[in-house]
Protein backbone atom coordinates (compact mmCIF):
# COMPACT_ATOMS: atom_id res chain seq x y z
CA UNK A 1 0.00 0.00 0.00
CA UNK A 2 1.38 3.41 -0.97
CA UNK A 3 1.93 6.19 1.55
CA UNK A 4 -0.88 8.26 0.01
CA UNK A 5 -3.38 5.37 0.17
CA UNK A 6 -2.41 4.67 3.77
CA UNK A 7 -2.84 8.34 4.70
CA UNK A 8 -6.27 8.45 3.03
CA UNK A 9 -7.48 5.36 4.89
CA UNK A 10 -6.19 6.78 8.19
CA UNK A 11 -8.17 9.98 7.60
CA UNK A 12 -11.34 7.97 6.87
CA UNK A 13 -10.82 5.91 10.01
CA UNK A 14 -10.39 9.02 12.19
CA UNK A 15 -13.59 10.49 10.75
CA UNK A 16 -15.49 7.27 11.44
CA UNK A 17 -14.28 7.17 15.05
CA UNK A 18 -15.48 10.74 15.62
CA UNK A 19 -18.86 9.94 14.07
CA UNK A 20 -19.20 6.90 16.35
CA UNK A 21 -18.57 9.10 19.40
CA UNK A 22 -21.18 11.55 18.13
CA UNK A 23 -23.72 8.75 17.72
CA UNK A 24 -23.55 7.93 21.42
CA UNK A 25 -24.84 11.40 22.28
CA UNK A 26 -27.94 11.19 20.04
CA UNK A 27 -31.34 9.57 20.32
CA UNK A 28 -31.65 5.93 19.38
CA UNK A 29 -33.09 6.46 15.90
CA UNK A 30 -30.44 9.04 14.97
CA UNK A 31 -27.72 7.00 16.64
CA UNK A 32 -28.67 3.90 14.66
CA UNK A 33 -28.45 5.78 11.38
CA UNK A 34 -25.09 7.29 12.31
CA UNK A 35 -23.76 3.89 13.34
CA UNK A 36 -24.78 2.38 9.99
CA UNK A 37 -22.71 5.09 8.31
CA UNK A 38 -19.84 4.41 10.68
CA UNK A 39 -19.88 0.68 9.96
CA UNK A 40 -19.81 1.37 6.23
CA UNK A 41 -16.88 3.75 6.67
CA UNK A 42 -15.03 1.10 8.68
CA UNK A 43 -15.69 -1.32 5.83
CA UNK A 44 -14.40 1.20 3.29
CA UNK A 45 -11.16 1.49 5.23
CA UNK A 46 -10.70 -2.28 5.15
CA UNK A 47 -11.69 -2.73 1.49
CA UNK A 48 -8.88 -3.49 -0.93
CA UNK A 49 -6.66 -5.51 1.40
CA UNK A 50 -6.72 -9.01 -0.17
CA UNK A 51 -4.21 -10.51 2.24
CA UNK A 52 -6.33 -9.55 5.24
CA UNK A 53 -9.45 -10.97 3.57
CA UNK A 54 -7.64 -14.23 2.80
CA UNK A 55 -6.36 -14.50 6.37
CA UNK A 56 -9.88 -14.02 7.73
CA UNK A 57 -11.26 -16.64 5.35
CA UNK A 58 -8.74 -19.28 6.38
CA UNK A 59 -9.29 -18.36 10.02
CA UNK A 60 -13.00 -19.01 9.50
CA UNK A 61 -12.35 -22.34 7.75
CA UNK A 62 -10.15 -23.49 10.63
CA UNK A 63 -12.86 -22.58 13.13
CA UNK A 64 -15.53 -24.32 11.03
CA UNK A 65 -13.54 -27.55 10.94
CA UNK A 66 -12.89 -27.36 14.66
CA UNK A 67 -16.59 -26.83 15.36
CA UNK A 68 -17.50 -29.94 13.34
CA UNK A 69 -15.24 -32.02 15.57
CA UNK A 70 -16.69 -30.76 18.87
CA UNK A 71 -19.82 -31.83 20.77
CA UNK A 72 -22.88 -29.63 20.49
CA UNK A 73 -22.56 -27.38 23.56
CA UNK A 74 -18.96 -26.53 22.74
CA UNK A 75 -19.40 -26.27 18.97
CA UNK A 76 -22.06 -23.55 19.02
CA UNK A 77 -19.78 -20.65 19.94
CA UNK A 78 -17.09 -21.90 17.54
CA UNK A 79 -19.63 -21.91 14.71
CA UNK A 80 -20.64 -18.36 15.58
CA UNK A 81 -17.01 -17.27 15.58
CA UNK A 82 -16.47 -18.89 12.18
CA UNK A 83 -19.52 -17.11 10.73
CA UNK A 84 -18.19 -13.80 12.07
CA UNK A 85 -14.82 -14.36 10.36
CA UNK A 86 -16.48 -15.17 7.03
CA UNK A 87 -18.70 -12.09 7.32
CA UNK A 88 -15.70 -9.89 8.13
CA UNK A 89 -13.85 -11.38 5.16
CA UNK A 90 -16.70 -10.45 2.84
CA UNK A 91 -16.81 -6.96 4.30
CA UNK A 92 -13.28 -6.52 2.99
CA UNK A 93 -13.87 -8.43 -0.25
CA UNK A 94 -17.60 -8.67 -1.09
CA UNK A 95 -16.89 -11.08 -3.97
CA UNK A 96 -14.95 -13.65 -1.96
CA UNK A 97 -16.76 -16.72 -3.30
CA UNK A 98 -15.44 -19.36 -0.89
CA UNK A 99 -16.32 -17.19 2.12
CA UNK A 100 -19.92 -16.87 0.93
CA UNK A 101 -20.32 -20.63 0.49
CA UNK A 102 -18.64 -21.57 3.78
CA UNK A 103 -20.59 -18.91 5.68
CA UNK A 104 -23.80 -20.57 4.46
CA UNK A 105 -22.49 -24.00 5.44
CA UNK A 106 -21.58 -22.72 8.91
CA UNK A 107 -25.08 -21.24 9.35
CA UNK A 108 -26.69 -24.58 8.48
CA UNK A 109 -24.33 -26.49 10.77
CA UNK A 110 -25.11 -24.10 13.61
CA UNK A 111 -28.85 -24.49 12.96
CA UNK A 112 -28.51 -28.29 13.20
CA UNK A 113 -26.36 -28.02 16.33
CA UNK A 114 -28.99 -25.87 18.00
CA UNK A 115 -31.86 -28.03 16.73
CA UNK A 116 -33.86 -25.05 15.46
CA UNK A 117 -36.88 -25.46 13.12
CA UNK A 118 -36.67 -24.96 9.35
CA UNK A 119 -38.24 -21.51 9.73
CA UNK A 120 -35.36 -20.27 11.91
CA UNK A 121 -33.38 -17.21 10.88
CA UNK A 122 -30.18 -19.26 10.56
CA UNK A 123 -31.57 -21.11 7.54
CA UNK A 124 -32.56 -17.80 5.99
CA UNK A 125 -29.02 -16.52 6.60
CA UNK A 126 -27.64 -19.64 4.92
CA UNK A 127 -29.97 -19.14 1.96
CA UNK A 128 -28.80 -15.55 1.50
CA UNK A 129 -25.15 -16.59 1.60
CA UNK A 130 -25.71 -19.26 -1.06
CA UNK A 131 -27.62 -16.78 -3.21
CA UNK A 132 -24.70 -14.39 -2.83
CA UNK A 133 -22.34 -17.14 -3.97
CA UNK A 134 -24.53 -17.80 -7.02
CA UNK A 135 -24.45 -14.11 -7.89
CA UNK A 136 -20.65 -14.28 -7.91
CA UNK A 137 -20.54 -17.50 -9.96
CA UNK A 138 -23.76 -18.81 -11.48
CA UNK A 139 -24.97 -22.11 -10.01
CA UNK A 140 -21.94 -22.74 -7.83
CA UNK A 141 -24.07 -23.08 -4.66
CA UNK A 142 -27.22 -24.43 -6.34
CA UNK A 143 -27.03 -27.78 -4.56
CA UNK A 144 -26.60 -26.00 -1.21
CA UNK A 145 -29.75 -24.02 -1.96
CA UNK A 146 -31.55 -27.25 -2.83
CA UNK A 147 -30.66 -28.51 0.64
CA UNK A 148 -32.13 -25.40 2.29
CA UNK A 149 -35.33 -25.80 0.27
CA UNK A 150 -35.37 -29.51 1.08
CA UNK A 151 -35.27 -28.80 4.82
CA UNK A 152 -38.16 -26.37 4.37
CA UNK A 153 -40.08 -28.89 2.19
CA UNK A 154 -40.24 -26.30 -0.58
CA UNK A 155 -40.31 -28.97 -3.28
CA UNK A 156 -40.66 -26.75 -6.35
CA UNK A 157 -37.71 -24.59 -5.33
CA UNK A 158 -35.72 -27.67 -4.37
CA UNK A 159 -36.23 -29.29 -7.78
CA UNK A 160 -35.38 -26.06 -9.59
CA UNK A 161 -32.14 -25.74 -7.62
CA UNK A 162 -31.23 -29.37 -8.34
CA UNK A 163 -31.77 -28.80 -12.07
CA UNK A 164 -29.49 -25.75 -11.98
CA UNK A 165 -26.84 -27.72 -10.11
CA UNK A 166 -27.11 -30.45 -12.75
CA UNK A 167 -26.86 -27.93 -15.59
CA UNK A 168 -23.76 -26.31 -14.08
CA UNK A 169 -22.12 -29.63 -13.26
CA UNK A 170 -22.20 -29.05 -9.50
CA UNK A 171 -24.12 -32.14 -8.38
CA UNK A 172 -22.41 -34.64 -6.07
CA UNK A 173 -22.52 -38.39 -6.73
CA UNK A 174 -25.90 -40.13 -6.58
CA UNK A 175 -24.99 -41.93 -3.35
CA UNK A 176 -24.07 -38.64 -1.68
CA UNK A 177 -27.32 -37.01 -2.81
CA UNK A 178 -29.42 -39.88 -1.47
CA UNK A 179 -27.53 -39.89 1.84
CA UNK A 180 -27.83 -36.13 2.44
CA UNK A 181 -30.01 -35.59 5.55
CA UNK A 182 -31.05 -32.14 4.31
CA UNK A 183 -32.92 -33.82 1.43
CA UNK A 184 -34.74 -36.36 3.61
CA UNK A 185 -38.08 -34.61 3.04
CA UNK A 186 -37.61 -34.75 -0.73
CA UNK A 187 -36.23 -38.25 -1.32
CA UNK A 188 -39.61 -39.99 -1.07
CA UNK A 189 -41.32 -37.58 -3.47
CA UNK A 190 -42.17 -38.80 -7.02
CA UNK A 191 -40.52 -35.75 -8.59
CA UNK A 192 -37.29 -36.55 -6.78
CA UNK A 193 -37.32 -40.16 -8.01
CA UNK A 194 -37.93 -38.90 -11.55
CA UNK A 195 -35.00 -36.52 -11.19
CA UNK A 196 -32.64 -39.28 -10.06
CA UNK A 197 -33.85 -41.51 -12.91
CA UNK A 198 -33.10 -38.70 -15.37
CA UNK A 199 -29.54 -38.53 -14.06
CA UNK A 200 -29.06 -42.23 -14.76
CA UNK A 201 -30.59 -41.92 -18.24
CA UNK A 202 -28.37 -38.95 -19.07
CA UNK A 203 -25.29 -40.90 -18.06
CA UNK A 204 -26.37 -43.83 -20.26
CA UNK A 205 -26.81 -41.55 -23.27
CA UNK A 206 -23.49 -39.86 -22.62
CA UNK A 207 -21.78 -43.26 -22.48
CA UNK A 208 -23.36 -44.26 -25.78
CA UNK A 209 -22.15 -41.03 -27.37
CA UNK A 210 -18.68 -41.57 -25.95
CA UNK A 211 -18.45 -45.11 -27.32
CA UNK A 212 -19.77 -44.02 -30.72
CA UNK A 213 -17.25 -41.20 -30.89
CA UNK A 214 -14.46 -43.57 -29.87
CA UNK A 215 -15.43 -46.08 -32.57
CA UNK A 216 -15.58 -43.33 -35.19
CA UNK A 217 -12.16 -42.03 -34.16
CA UNK A 218 -10.64 -45.52 -34.34
CA UNK A 219 -12.16 -46.11 -37.79
CA UNK A 220 -10.81 -42.78 -39.00
CA UNK A 221 -7.35 -43.61 -37.64
CA UNK A 222 -7.36 -46.96 -39.46
CA UNK A 223 -8.44 -45.26 -42.67
CA UNK A 224 -5.58 -42.78 -42.40
CA UNK A 225 -3.08 -45.64 -42.16
CA UNK A 226 -3.93 -46.76 -45.70
CA UNK A 227 -1.63 -45.17 -48.33
CA UNK A 228 -3.27 -43.02 -50.97
CA UNK A 229 -0.49 -43.59 -53.59
CA UNK A 230 -1.21 -46.76 -55.54
CA UNK A 231 2.49 -47.16 -56.27
CA UNK A 232 3.23 -47.54 -52.56
CA UNK A 233 3.01 -50.87 -50.82
CA UNK A 234 -0.36 -51.31 -49.14
CA UNK A 235 -0.30 -53.93 -46.36
CA UNK A 236 -4.12 -53.96 -46.24
CA UNK A 237 -4.72 -54.84 -49.91
CA UNK A 238 -4.31 -58.23 -51.54
CA UNK A 239 -1.60 -58.37 -54.19
CA UNK A 240 -2.96 -58.43 -57.73
CA UNK A 241 -2.00 -61.37 -59.91
CA UNK A 242 -0.17 -60.20 -63.00
CA UNK A 243 -1.19 -61.87 -66.29
CA UNK A 244 1.61 -64.04 -67.63
CA UNK A 245 2.52 -63.44 -71.31
CA UNK A 246 1.29 -66.09 -73.72
CA UNK A 247 3.99 -68.33 -75.07
CA UNK A 248 3.42 -69.23 -78.76
CA UNK A 249 4.59 -72.55 -80.19
CA UNK A 250 7.86 -72.04 -82.07
CA UNK A 251 7.93 -72.86 -85.78
CA UNK A 252 10.80 -74.96 -87.17
CA UNK A 253 13.57 -72.79 -88.48
CA UNK A 254 14.68 -73.26 -92.11
CA UNK A 255 18.42 -73.42 -92.46
CA UNK A 256 19.66 -71.94 -95.70
CA UNK A 257 22.77 -73.52 -97.23
CA UNK A 258 25.65 -71.18 -97.58
CA UNK A 259 26.75 -70.65 -101.18
CA UNK A 260 29.78 -72.72 -102.20
CA UNK A 261 33.10 -70.95 -102.59
CA UNK A 262 34.11 -70.72 -106.28
CA UNK A 263 37.64 -71.44 -105.38
CA UNK A 264 36.62 -74.69 -103.88
CA UNK A 265 34.61 -75.70 -106.92
CA UNK A 266 37.15 -74.67 -109.65
CA UNK A 267 39.80 -77.28 -110.77
CA UNK A 268 43.22 -76.85 -109.33
CA UNK A 269 45.99 -75.83 -111.72
CA UNK A 270 48.87 -78.25 -112.17
CA UNK A 271 52.08 -77.28 -110.63
CA UNK A 272 54.71 -76.26 -113.20
CA UNK A 273 57.40 -78.80 -114.00
CA UNK A 274 61.01 -77.94 -113.27
CA UNK A 275 63.43 -78.46 -116.21
CA UNK A 276 66.93 -79.82 -115.73
CA UNK A 277 69.71 -77.63 -116.82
Amino acid sequence: MSFFASFTKKSKLDAAVKKAAKARNNEDSIADQLLKEVYQEYADVLTGDPLRAEALYHWGVTLLRQAKSKPTPESINIYRNAIAKFSFCMTIDPNYLAAAIDAGVACMDLARARGVPASDELYEMAKKQFEKANSIQAGVAAFNLACVHGIRSDHDACLEALKIAKEKGNLPDDAEILADPDLANAIGQPWFKDFMTSLEEDRRLEEEKRLAAKAAAEAEAEEKKKPNNKDLFDPYSKPEKKAEPEIKASEPETVEEAPKNNADSAPKEAAPELSAE
